[in-house]
């Protein structure tokens, strides 16, 4: 299988990309596009999460510690005195870190059930959950997170699989085919708990509907194609001889051999070739459409 730092790179590479045609599509506030990125990167290595002594487990218990202590402190700043926040906040963090990380991996099988489909159907779900209700995030938000979460998630168990084959013997290793799969047929009882467990978080996770209503909107992958190339230069480089040879001939200034165009004339043309029509403006962002609405 591929390492923690191998992991950790690839994530980081596709949640950027993702990033990226995020930020160009202008769907959601910037501030919010680095909690949604996290979650990408986070999902590249969560799998990893049923290694007891890895890196990942350890790391991922730790966050999880910091962020539900904080989530704790937070939410019931205004009810209790200081040091009664400090032990919620301290209890939380140990607690989760070290009493849940115990728990968790007395049950926890490597390559098991956290290495399937359908544990990126929980993750997923659960990052929607968290960005709705803990973080406050609009639905087209914690819906965009849940992807970045599920596409990082899969990346991970598509790199393990990548690495099961010794592309130098030609043969597969016998790891294949345990990392990407839909349920963990060896061990019936977790797969039906995490089914369970998907089942729930469907009932309590944020509609869904504005989120695939934007992405399918036609305003948005026409804003991103638009955006795709530059359009006159590439980072502002202008280049100088194609902008003197498209350059109109001019005598004192003026144009050269051209008619003025009189009131309601059609455009100029040239045999069967057309003068390029200016293209429209870039439409709203239909994402932002939905949460104005909400609002």
């Amino acid at each position: 299988m591929a390492n923690f730092t191998t992991h950790i790179a690839f994530g980081t590479v596709v949640s950027g990309a993702l990033a990226t045609l995020t930020l160009a599509a202008d769907v959601i506030p910037r501030e919010a596009l680095v909690a949604v990125t996290l979650a990408g990167v986070l999902g590249s290595v969560l799998p990893d999460i049923d290694l007891k002594d890895s890196r990942p487990s350890r790391a991922m218990f730790a966050g999880l510690g910091i962020f539900f202590s904080f989530a704790v402190l937070f939410s019931v700043a205004g009810s209790y005195s200081i040091v009664e926040l400090w032990l919620l906040w301290l209890g939380t963090l140990v607690g989760v870190r070290y009493g849940v990380h115990a728990v968790f991996h007395r049950f926890a099988v490597h390559r098991g059930i956290w290495h399937s489909l359908l544990a990126t159907v929980f993750c997923a779900l659960a990052t929607s959950v968290v960005f709705k209700y803990i973080i406050g995030a609009p639905d087209h938000v914690a819906w965009l997170g849940a992807g970045f979460m599920a596409i990082g998630y899969v990346t991970h168990l598509i790199l393990d699989e990548a690495y099961s084959v010794d592309v130098m013997d030609t043969r597969l290793k016998a790891s294949f085919g345990t990392a990407l799969k839909l349920i963990d047929v060896h061990n019936l009882r977790d797969s039906a708990v995490m089914a369970a467990a998907v089942a729930g978080l469907v009932m309590i996770a944020p509609p869904a509907q504005p989120f695939v209503e934007g992405l399918a909107s036609r305003t948005l992958w026409s804003n991103l194609e638009q955006k795709l190339l530059p359009q006159e230069s590439w980072f502002g480089i202008v280049d100088t001889k194609r902008a003197v040879a498209s350059a109109p001939a001019t005598v004192g200034g003026a144009p050269l051999n051209v008619p003025a165009p009189t009131p309601g004339s059609a455009p100029l043309t040239t045999g069967s070739i057309t003068s390029p029509a200016v293209k429209a403006a870039p439409g709203p962002s239909p994402f932002k459409t939905i949460a104005t609405d909400a609002k």
